[in-house]
């Protein structure tokens, strides 16, 4: 044995980081929450002391988590995935809508977000899956079993309607790919993107046509040796036109309209010019203002609650999905800068942990928890900055809410939990 206490083994720098992250935001949330600053930053009452409340129970949590065997996590992965799914089945009857979404169950003190928990229990119940010694991701079968795992949550999220946090969810297509999935899989998904876009751009007759030329351009140009059977072409054409026409009802019935102005805006969908400047003057109002506010701290940034678009609340939820705005502002270009490489060297300290893993459980897990917080990360400054729709996804340890810092720090700490018993008897 080595003798090494809990403290002894696990990893500092990681924790270190976290802190900072958490820290960073907490001081942007007050920033875009003040109002009165003769009020305690203890004052329950407002965002930040909500907040500062929500980091003393993440902090909790992290207690419970580094004093519970490392086993517990891996044996009971099923449980809390069975438990995970009956939480998000209960908001049908049960939930609390907000801002449009019934996501939420109502505790009083605390909205409860059981997407956020799903993520944690997905990804354990993903690990236990794939690690198990019978399980060979090669063959259809558990292909299709993995798949469910990943899909049921997110199919349960989706009519919510929340197709953000479902969105998240494709993830753990990374975790499927790093331990052998076949990479055919994600031409298939990235195929079926770019054909729903492509069909609400141009509609289902030129999809077809373009399908069709492309075919014959293909066996045009192929070399001789090549052998193309025509058969499974005319298939993959035929579910491509059937996967086309469904395109509109999904958009029409499965999205909301603030969604759909959403995505029409983002793909430019809509050619009336009146039609347009109203969607940019609501739905597309706070990217706007977020793209105006990064904009305008120029290089050091105004300085801290010095933010004229932050007092003036000009980008609306800024405390939450639009917080790095805040950074922009008023800490400018280094202070963005400064924020994307530490999330970078957070990132890039994870995947070191994930591959020193002796345990597969413990590598899969690892790579569960990159996969969820990279995706968060990319989708929300690319929301923030425009490149794409705002689809309510948090940024991190940065945004407000108690069940996303919550449930983040816990799917965290399970890792760092995992890591430290690799080293527990000096392996």
């Amino acid at each position: 044995m080595s003798g090494r206490g809990l403290f002894g083994r696990i990893d500092w720098i990681t924790i270190f980081l976290y802190a900072l992250l958490v820290f960073i935001g907490w001081i942007n949330i007050y920033s875009t929450s003040l109002v009165d600053p003769n009020l305690s930053i203890f004052d329950f009452s407002t965002l930040y002391g909500k907040q500062l409340f929500f980091i003393g129970l993440a902090a909790l949590g992290i207690i419970l988590v580094l004093f519970v065997e490392s086993n517990f996590f891996e044996r009971f992965a099923s449980i809390f995935y069975i438990i995970s799914i009956l939480l998000l089945l209960g908001l049908f009857v049960f939930g609390k809508t907000i801002a449009g979404a019934t996501s939420w169950y109502n505790l009083g003190f605390f909205n409860l977000q059981p997407s956020e928990l799903a993520k944690v229990a997905t990804a354990l119940a993903l690990a236990k899956f794939l690690s198990d010694i019978q399980t060979d991701i090669r063959t259809g079968k558990h292909q299709l079993f993995a798949l469910a795992i990943v899909l049921l949550p997110a199919l349960l999220i989706l009519p919510q309607p929340d197709p953000g946090s479902a969105l998240i969810y494709f993830s753990f297509f990374f975790v499927l790919f790093r331990e052998g999935f076949p990479l055919y899989y994600l031409g298939i998904l990235i195929f079926m993107v770019i054909l729903f876009a492509t069909t609400l751009m141009f509609g289902t007759v030129w999809v077809a046509i373009g399908l069709i030329i492309l075919t014959i351009l293909i066996y045009t140009f192929k070399k001789a040796s090549v052998k193309i059977p025509v058969l499974p072409v005319t298939g993959v054409i035929v579910l491509s036109i059937l996967f086309s026409l469904s395109v509109d009802f999904v958009y029409e019935n499965v999205f909301e309209q603030r969604h759909r102005d959403r995505i029409a805006l983002w793909l430019r969908l809509e050619k009336d010019e009146n039609k347009l400047e109203e969607i940019r003057k609501t739905i597309g109002y706070n990217t706007y203002q977020s793209e105006k506010a990064i904009e305008s701290g120029g290089f050091f940034g105004k300085g801290f609650l010095e933010g004229t678009r932050t007092k003036g609340d000009f980008v609306p939820e800024q405390h939450t999905d639009y917080i790095f705005s805040s950074v922009g502002e008023e800490w400018g270009f280094l202070g963005t800068v400064t924020v994307i490489l530490l999330f970078s060297v957070f990132f890039l300290r994870l995947i070191h942990i994930a591959e020193r893993q002796k345990s597969d459980f413990s590598r899969m897990y690892g790579y569960g928890v990159i996969s969820i917080l990279v995706f968060h990360y990319f989708i929300n400054i690319g929301m923030v900055i425009g490149l794409l729709p705002t689809i309510g996804v948090p940024l991190p340890f940065f945004s407000y809410g108690g069940s996303g810092l919550i449930f983040f720090t816990m799917l965290l700490f399970i890792f760092l939990k995992l890591d430290s018993n690799r080293l527990k008897d000096g392996i």
